[in-house]
Protein backbone atom coordinates (compact mmCIF):
# COMPACT_ATOMS: atom_id res chain seq x y z
CA UNK A 1 0.00 0.00 0.00
CA UNK A 2 1.69 3.37 -0.86
CA UNK A 3 0.32 6.60 1.26
CA UNK A 4 0.52 9.97 0.58
CA UNK A 5 2.31 13.10 2.21
CA UNK A 6 3.50 16.19 1.58
CA UNK A 7 7.42 17.09 2.28
CA UNK A 8 8.88 20.86 2.28
CA UNK A 9 12.10 20.99 0.41
CA UNK A 10 14.05 24.30 0.19
CA UNK A 11 14.77 25.47 -3.48
CA UNK A 12 18.09 23.94 -4.04
CA UNK A 13 17.40 20.40 -2.43
CA UNK A 14 14.47 20.41 -4.72
CA UNK A 15 16.13 21.28 -7.99
CA UNK A 16 18.86 18.91 -7.00
CA UNK A 17 16.15 16.47 -7.20
CA UNK A 18 14.82 17.14 -9.88
CA UNK A 19 17.77 17.18 -11.78
CA UNK A 20 18.87 13.81 -10.45
CA UNK A 21 15.82 11.82 -11.58
CA UNK A 22 15.85 13.61 -14.80
CA UNK A 23 19.08 12.11 -15.11
CA UNK A 24 17.86 8.93 -14.29
CA UNK A 25 14.48 9.20 -16.33
CA UNK A 26 12.70 8.28 -12.84
CA UNK A 27 10.24 10.18 -10.97
CA UNK A 28 11.13 12.84 -8.21
CA UNK A 29 9.09 10.76 -6.11
CA UNK A 30 10.44 7.42 -6.40
CA UNK A 31 13.73 8.78 -5.41
CA UNK A 32 12.64 10.64 -2.63
CA UNK A 33 10.10 6.91 -1.49
CA UNK A 34 13.86 5.52 -1.64
CA UNK A 35 15.43 8.19 0.41
CA UNK A 36 13.00 7.56 3.02
CA UNK A 37 13.58 3.64 2.85
CA UNK A 38 17.58 3.77 2.90
CA UNK A 39 17.24 6.31 6.14
CA UNK A 40 14.81 4.79 8.20
CA UNK A 41 16.23 1.64 7.89
CA UNK A 42 19.68 2.85 8.43
CA UNK A 43 18.83 4.76 11.81
CA UNK A 44 16.33 2.07 12.89
CA UNK A 45 18.67 1.07 15.24
CA UNK A 46 18.31 -3.19 16.25
CA UNK A 47 15.60 -4.55 17.65
CA UNK A 48 16.45 -5.75 21.67
CA UNK A 49 15.81 -9.13 22.44
CA UNK A 50 13.03 -9.16 24.61
CA UNK A 51 14.46 -12.25 26.72
CA UNK A 52 17.38 -10.33 27.49
CA UNK A 53 17.29 -9.66 31.37
CA UNK A 54 13.46 -10.43 31.44
CA UNK A 55 14.45 -13.51 34.73
CA UNK A 56 16.63 -13.05 37.97
CA UNK A 57 18.38 -15.85 39.27
CA UNK A 58 18.61 -14.58 42.40
CA UNK A 59 22.29 -15.28 42.98
CA UNK A 60 24.83 -11.99 43.43
CA UNK A 61 27.76 -14.26 42.11
CA UNK A 62 26.26 -15.67 38.61
CA UNK A 63 28.74 -14.00 36.61
CA UNK A 64 31.98 -14.80 38.15
CA UNK A 65 30.38 -18.54 38.17
CA UNK A 66 28.93 -18.85 35.12
CA UNK A 67 31.60 -21.60 33.43
CA UNK A 68 31.30 -23.54 36.35
CA UNK A 69 27.49 -23.27 36.72
CA UNK A 70 27.14 -23.74 32.89
CA UNK A 71 29.57 -27.21 32.83
CA UNK A 72 27.81 -29.91 31.78
CA UNK A 73 25.43 -28.07 29.90
CA UNK A 74 23.90 -29.72 26.86
CA UNK A 75 25.31 -33.31 27.89
CA UNK A 76 22.55 -36.39 28.57
CA UNK A 77 21.81 -36.98 31.89
CA UNK A 78 21.88 -40.53 32.98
Amino acid sequence: MTLKTTVYLDADAYQRLKILAKRQGRPPAVLVREAVSEYTQRHAGRRKLQSIGAGRSGRSDLSERAEELLLGMGRRRR
